[in-house]
């Protein structure tokens, strides 16, 4: 009897966790092919990378001699051109046609830029790949005048890095405030002052008209007047799921690939996993595209498990963005915008300090925490706070003691079993193997 053989797409996180996981339930009894642009590598440990706090080896999490431990047979620098759902074939840009019996779509997201004038040219890098790293840390040298366009998430997870190299840093948002889609007007406040008082220049409501090379600089035209110069330019201006390959194939696409809460496609040997994925949110149970680092890890466990014949369901992913912005930490967590819902908030300017609980009756749904990193209890608190709201436990009497002691997140999450409650829960049917102790071992005979 053939081996079944599993065919992986994209060895980001999403991927790499569903080959662990394979191996973790099959011990080396299917055929599993991993298709990767690049060798993989871990994009969450690049601002690392670009700080100088870890060499390049460390960012790769996938060697030949790993993949070969795991049974994996790599395809590695070619890509995905068209998938046959009717016949289960992919075609491959070299022309290579692979047969598969099931297949995960987890070819992540590009970023992109905005149609801008010359911001095409030299000196002018994205950053969310690797390449795009390697090109900012040849150019970048300390007093050197950088300009970041956007402040979202993606642009802030590597600001402390950039600013470690010693520049003149200016941060270019259209929207009214910076990280406008992890946090709400009144924190956006204290952060933008926070990095102001660290010498960060931050230019909110405006955009970049034009870029131009000026004796050996570049000139960035703001729509709303007025005119930057600088040395290197970073686009931090948002991400676009890898979806094009799927034209034809049947697959249904909205965000992205919509997918039920097995991770499952409409065609049901295909499923999908990490930025591709539209699959369930934890809060409403609604369909979302959740491009986050514990939403692939998870995605890919549970795609793993089903691919191997397990009947495993996904409870949701939690939208959650954490940072540290120069000493200050920032974390949102679910339903944290939703203006229709009753608010609790904690605010002290001076301090540099921020809470904001949004209830669905007893039970907290969303959430934004910040302070100064020298508060230890910001760390402490922001496990707590993500322990209340995945459990979805109802807080009954504690809601009001919380609203009261919002810097006590301590007495109700002791007192409610969070902990209790939280640990029986795993995203598979049983604990998690670490993935370094997973191996394929050859089947008998």
């Amino acid at each position: 009897m053939a081996m079944k053989r599993h065919v992986i797409v994209g060895g980001g996180t999403a991927g790499l966790n569903a080959i662990t996981t394979i191996r973790e339930y099959d011990r080396g009894e299917s055929e599993v092919v991993l298709l990767s642009g690049e060798w993989p590598y871990a994009r969450m440990v690049l601002p690392y990378y670009l700080g100088h706090e870890i060499s390049e080896s460390h960012v790769f999490t996938a060697t030949a001699t790993r993949l070969a431990k795991l049974g994996v047979k790599p395809h590695i620098g070619r890509r995905a051109t068209a998938l046959d759902t009717k016949n289960n074939k992919l075609t491959l840009d070299d022309g290579t046609i692979l047969e598969y019996d099931d297949l995960l779509i987890a070819t992540g997201s590009s970023a992109t830029r905005p149609p801008i004038p010359g911001a095409n040219g030299p000196r002018i890098y994205n950053q969310w790949a690797m390449d795009d790293t390697r090109g900012v840390l040849a150019e970048i040298k300390g007093g050197m005048d950088v300009v970041m366009v956007g402040a979202g998430f993606i642009s802030f997870t590597i600001l402390n890095s950039v600013l470690s190299h010693g520049v003149n840093l200016h941060v270019i948002e259209v929207m009214p405030q910076v990280l406008p889609r992890m946090i709400d007007r009144e924190a956006a406040i204290l952060v933008q002052d926070w990095l102001r008082g660290r010498g960060v220049h931050i230019h909110t409501s405006t955009t970049v008209k034009a870029i131009e090379d000026v004796d050996g600089r570049k000139r960035l035209l703001l729509a709303e007047g007025g005119d930057l110069m600088a040395d290197l330019v970073i686009m931090g201006t948002g991400i676009r799921p890898n979806l094009g390959w799927l034209a034809g194939s049947g697959i249904e696409i909205n965000q992205g690939v919509l997918v039920d809460d097995h991770l499952r496609s409409n065609v049901s040997n295909v499923y999908a996993a990490g930025d591709v994925a539209e699959g369930p949110e934890l809060i409403t149970g609604k369909r979302e595209v959740h491009a986050i680092e514990p939403t692939a890890m998870a995605h890919g466990r549970v795609v793993g498990a089903n691919m191997v014949g397990r009947d495993i369901a996904y409870r949701g992913s939690l939208l959650m963005n954490i940072l540290d912005v120069q000493q200050l930490d920032i974390a949102s967590f679910g339903n944290w915008s939703a203006a229709d819902r009753e608010t609790s908030v904690l605010l002290e300017p001076r301090g540099h300090i921020y809470r904001k609980l949004v209830w669905d009756g007893d039970r907290i749904v969303g959430a934004v925490i910040m302070g100064p990193a020298r508060g230890i209890w910001t760390t402490n608190d922001v496990g707590m706070l993500k322990g209340l709201i995945y459990s979805g436990v109802h807080l009954g009497a504690w809601k009001g003691y919380l609203q009261e002691h919002m810097k006590d997140l301590k007495k109700p999450f002791v007192a409610c079993h969070v902990i209790r409650d939280m640990l029986p829960v795993t995203v598979l049917d049983h604990p998690t193997v670490p993935a370094r102790d997973v191996v394929a071992v050859e089947p008998a005979g």
